[in-house]
């Protein structure tokens, strides 16, 4: 008792410690649990050495996901997901399969462990794929709809899977064998199906009039592992008992009490059995075959992303959509370590090739969330690029207005909106124009009227109002451009004052070197203004907190001004001056 009490508490401390850091940090709870499992392993501090047993028990944990997924699939809605379910969500899994299982062959495996090796990749992590896309709140979107008709179809295809490897297994046995196990197990269906139509459901009922919510949920685990024990029982997957069970029960009224009561123990055994996976994952085998290890997963995502890019685009879905569907199922899934552990168990698999690919699946997982950004990061620029470009056209087809601005606003980030706030609301005529279409748009849908204007084009400025405008303010958030405009502005345009935003002292003092009309630091008054506010908090009289803070700023210019005299009679200002 105090081994199992012992056991059970560093399973929990693990969980606990690790899986919300590996959340945390976007790996997901899966690769949290296998990073525990890995931590607590005889591979690594040995606090845990009965893997094989826990691992068999904890699969108790995938019976019950398949029973929940079978919940889920009510004839109603496979039919109306029916095109991509088993149209994509088919040749992902034909096609990945085949050709990962070629690649296998290419490394020397033999047909019928390369088969296995590739249906298993197939598959893609349901659990992790659904966490990324529900964390970025995509799974309503239209690629967030298409993943999930895949992963549907890969949990349909774990069970004909399952049955494969035993068909692999057993291919040895007398022909009249293996049609007397056929026929057991085409049987055993039969019946459960049978049973669980006319025989569950009134049993059920009886069950809820006791009003026990105990008895309830002892009734739904007694038919979820009933039926599970009895495919095993005839040679078939116990996944393919809980997942009939849930399939049959999928239109009762007792679905959804039947997930609450069900869901918490699908999580921990099932948390249970990633642990136990990574107790299995030996860090030796790791080291020794690490080139190896880490091509196969480069090899595998390549695969899959472009497999699956290729057949979205082919059932119609845009670029971006096939893309984030790609790198989305791009990893290996939880149901590989089930397909390659049946494998070994049957002698299909050695426990090395287990543990590689294991640690291949795994790794997958870990990369996932970084190529998922990556993909995200290029699409974003690809669509602002392009949308930029498409405003940009229509945008340098407009005409400035024909009045005569007192105000030329050149940028319209944040600063130049405000100053356009203060002139708009004391009626004073401006026209403003900026270089990013992202500002125009935004500025539009405000209400102001901002053009499309490069500020060191003379034809452009002359255009918006320069000539005749008053006063001129360079808001513009890049420094070099500001100092290239101004310089011709002042050129240029010599009627106008100038005023120009500096972005910190140094590009102020180049500003001032221009003989500008008035610079100003973008943070500069903010900060007085906190400091004034400071100071009064402090309990500074308000009149002694302003005199402060102007002795402080006129001080301040000063030096600044003390520094752009001096910097402007050295031999380089003189030459700058010279050539300029």
């Amino acid at each position: 008792m105090d081994h199992f009490l012992l056991s059970t508490i560093i399973f929990l401390l693990a969980a606990v410690l690790i899986v919300p850091l590996a959340k945390h940090n976007g790996l997901g709870a899966v690769l949290g649990y296998l990073g525990a499992g890995l931590l607590i392993g005889p591979n690594s501090l040995g606090l845990i050495s009965e893997v094989e047993a826990i691992l068999h028990f904890s699969e108790l944990g995938v019976v019950l996901l398949l029973f929940l997924i079978g919940l889920e699939l009510k004839p109603r809605r496979l039919w109306v997901m029916r095109k991509a379910v088993f149209g994509l969500g088919l040749a992902q899994v034909l096609l990945s399969g085949a050709l990962l299982g070629g690649v296998a062959l290419l490394f020397g495996l033999t047909w019928k462990t390369a088969l296995i090796a590739g249906f298993g990749l197939a598959l893609s992590s349901t659990a992790f794929a659904l966490q990324l896309m529900s964390e970025r709140g995509e799974l309503s979107s239209q690629y967030g709809r298409g993943a999930f008709a895949i992963l549907l179809f890969q949990d349909l295809a774990v069970v004909p899977l399952l049955a494969l490897v035993a068909a692999l297994a057993d291919s040895k046995v007398h022909d009249s064998n293996a049609l007397l196990n056929l026929a057991k197990g085409l049987g055993m269906i039969i019946a459960v199906i049978v049973i669980g139509r006319f025989a569950v459901k009134p049993a059920f009922h009886l069950v809820a009039k006791a009003h026990s919510r105990e008895l309830f949920t002892a009734a739904a685990l007694l038919v979820v592992m009933g039926t599970a024990w009895l495919m095993e029982q005839v040679g078939l997957s116990m996944a393919l008992g809980a997942f009939l069970a849930g399939m049959l029960l999928s239109d009762s009224e007792f679905r959804h009490q039947l997930e609450a009561d069900i869901e918490p123990f699908r999580g921990l055994l099932l948390g249970l059995f990633f642990m136990a996976v990574g107790m299995q994952m030996d860090l030796h085998l790791l080291l020794e075959h690490i080139g190896i290890i880490l091509a196969a997963v480069v090899v595998l995502m390549l695969i899959k992303t472009g497999l699956i890019y290729a057949m979205a685009r082919g059932f119609g879905n845009n670029n971006a959509d096939s893309l984030r569907m790609g790198v989305t199922l791009s990893q290996g899934g939880e149901f590989a370590f089930v397909l390659f552990s049946t494998a070994a168990q049957s002698k299909l698999m050695s426990t090395e090739l287990t543990g590689i690919m294991t640690l291949v699946v795994s790794i997958s997982m870990a990369f996932t969330p970084l190529v998922v950004k990556a993909a995200d990061s290029y699409l974003g620029r690809q669509q602002k690029r392009q949308s930029d470009d498409e405003d940009t056209q229509a945008l340098e087809h407009e005409t400035f207005p024909e009045h005569n601005p007192e105000v030329l606003i050149i940028g319209f980030g944040r600063i130049g909106l405000t100053i356009a706030r203060v002139l708009q609301a004391r009626n004073i005529a401006f026209t403003a124009i900026d270089a990013n279409p992202a500002h125009i748009r935004f500025a539009r849908r405000l209400g102001y009227e901002v053009y499309y204007g490069d500020a060191l084009r003379n034809d452009v400025l002359e255009a918006a109002g320069a000539e005749k405008a008053r006063l001129i303010i360079l808001a513009i958030n890049n420094p070099d451009i500001s100092e290239k405009a101004a310089l011709q502005i002042r050129e240029h345009f010599p009627r106008a004052k100038l005023f120009a935003r500096a972005r910190n002292s140094e590009n102020a003092l180049h500003l001032l070197e221009l003989d500008l009309d008035h610079v100003f630091l973008e943070t500069y008054d903010t900060s007085l203004g906190v400091s004034l506010e400071a100071l009064q908090a402090l309990g500074v009289p308000a009149d002694k907190a302003r005199q402060w803070i102007l002795e402080f700023r006129e001080t301040d210019l000063a030096q600044l001004e003390a520094k752009r005299l001096s910097k402007a009679t050295s031999p380089q200002a003189e030459s700058w001056q010279h050539e300029h």
